[in-house]
Formats: structure tokens, C-alpha cells, sequence
């Protein structure tokens, strides 16, 4: 079993940045493949990117792609979400999940999740 627990969302204009992290406890971190998603109201949860146990990264929605940058560090347990240049449109419930062989886009294959924090984007 790995717990999730997300942290650092908020309140930000449109523009601006916020650093969102994932904590992992209970089963080693390694080798987990981690990602973020994320689910705006009335909207399906989409994939925001995935990084693997080995740090390599993708970007699976090309809104993000130059403005968000995921990262981990294993020795801490934890994976970050660094969003810069923030949009009205990036306003979500932004989920961290893991997968011990899965590192792809759709949520179903990911075993574990966190609870979600809000990003609020206003313009």
C-alpha cells in the first residue's frame, strides 16, 4: 500500500505561479511510476504528465507543456508539480497518483491517489 497525500494548492491570479507536492508513505517509493492529474468541475479527470521511478518525464496535455514541470525526489518520498504562467483554464482539483508498472494517461491504471488539492486560477 503507498498513502498519497497532496499539498500547496490555493488561491492565484491568472499568470502567476504555485508549486503543488506529493508526499508518499507506507511501501517504498521506488520503483513507482508517479503522476498528476487533474479534474476541472464537470469535466473527466485528465492526465497532466507522469514521471517515472527513473525521472523520466511526459506531458500528456499539451496546454501544460513549457508552463508545468514535474519532478520527484526519491529520497524525500516526494514528487512536485512546479505551474508557472497560471490560466483561468488550469483551475482544477489536482490529484497525485502512482503505479508500480503503469506510466501512461489513463487514470483507471493507476493504483493509488491522493485526495486532491484545489488550484484556483481567477482572472
Amino acid at each position: 500500500q503507498v498513502q498519497l497525500v497532496e499539498s500547496g494548492g490555493g488561491l492565484v491570479k491568472a499568470g502567476g505561479s504555485l508549486s503543488l507536492s506529493c508526499v508518499a508513505s507506507g511501501r517504498t517509493f521506488i520503483p513507482y511510476n508517479m503522476a498528476w492529474f487533474r479534474q476541472a468541475p464537470g469535466k473527466e479527470r485528465e492526465s497532466v504528465g507522469v514521471i517515472t521511478w527513473t525521472g523520466t518525464t511526459t506531458y500528456n496535455t499539451d496546454s501544460v507543456k513549457g508552463r508545468f514541470t514535474i519532478s520527484r525526489d526519491n529520497a524525500k518520498n516526494t514528487m512536485s508539480l512546479q505551474m508557472t504562467t497560471l490560466k483561468s483554464e488550469d483551475t482544477a482539483v489536482y490529484y497525485c497518483a502512482a503505479s508500480r508498472y503503469y506510466s501512461g494517461s489513463h487514470a483507471s491504471n493507476y493504483d493509488y491517489w491522493g485526495q486532491g488539492t484545489q488550484v484556483t486560477v481567477s482572472s
